[in-house]
């Protein structure tokens, strides 16, 4: 084949024309799903190390030793630093791998508080009354925090609460929507805190397994190691694995949740062995 390739090139060349030759080749034994997936992974590092500089610049802005409109902070010329570094990022990113939402949440945080239009939220407490029948929306390609969110909605909110999942980041709710770890949304990240946490905290949810659970999916989420749970590097990578394998939101939700239910089991469990 590649003969008689060259061979009609050349033909080609003598008669007067231009042309080239170009080898494709097919990654055998892999479906459309484990290609996505190798594509993700490459960039998941790069969006974990945004995640973890914007983490780290919204814990010292929120600190209050820090005001980010100070001229000297630089503040606006951090915040395009990331940005660059996540536009360059994107622009290979071919099937937005699921940290990519994280990473645009905090950036876009950042640059509403360089700029003076965001503020730390005054803590508020939330009837659950009013959250029931609602359709809760986040964005597609969900992973740890919109799923976290998920499955604490699920199960103490609302048994069954409807989701939608939306492609962008921003996006104007009807009357009955509720908008979940969106920028701008509802509930999503506050300063440090991931969107999982400040959900249990506007809900008040006191409860030993949940308080665990959120120190797990603050550090899976937000990169920082700020809680270093022994449990979090397999439940980072059963999520990682949840995401790889399927590519439906839906059904990535419904399996999502019962890993969920099985960590906050363990950690019941772990209370009542210890006697807490």
């Amino acid at each position: 084949m590649r003969k008689e390739s060259n061979k009609r090139l050349k033909e080609v060349i003598d008669g007067g024309g231009d042309g080239s030759i170009s080898e494709v080749r097919f990654v055998e034994g892999l479906t459309d799903e484990q290609v996505i997936s190798l594509f993700q992974n490459s960039r998941k590092s790069d969006y974990e190390k945004i995640v973890q500089d914007a983490n780290h610049l919204l814990a010292e802005w929120s600190s209050g030793n820090m005001n980010p409109r100070d001229p000297a902070v630089k503040a606006t010329a951090q915040v395009a630093k990331l940005q660059r570094q996540f536009e360059n990022i994107i622009t290979i990113d071919f099937f937005k791998a699921p940290e990519r939402g994280t990473a645009e949440i905090l950036i876009r945080d950042l640059a509403a508080r360089a700029s003076g239009d965001r503020t730390d939220a005054v803590d508020a407490t939330d009837g659950l009354d009013g959250l029931r029948d609602k359709i809760w929306v986040t964005r597609k390609n969900l992973f740890v925090d919109r799923i976290a969110c998920g499955w604490l909605i699920r199960r103490f909110v609302d048994e069954a609460a409807i989701f939608k999942y939306v492609d962008s980041d921003t996006y104007a709710p009807d009357p009955e929507e509720i908008r979940f770890d969106m920028f701008e949304g509802e509930y999503t990240h506050e300063g440090d805190r991931c969107s999982f946490e400040v959900m249990i905290k506007r809900l008040s949810l006191q409860d030993w397994g949940l308080a665990a659970l959120s120190e797990v999916i603050h550090d899976i989420d937000l990169k920082d190691s700020k809680y270093d749970r022994a449990e979090t590097d397999g439940f980072n990578a059963l999520l990682t694995g949840l995401a790889a394998s399927e590519p439906d939101d839906d059904k990535r939700m419904t399996q999502g949740l019962q890993l969920f239910d099985n960590l906050y089991a363990y950690f019941q469990r772990q209370r009542g062995i210890r006697g807490v």
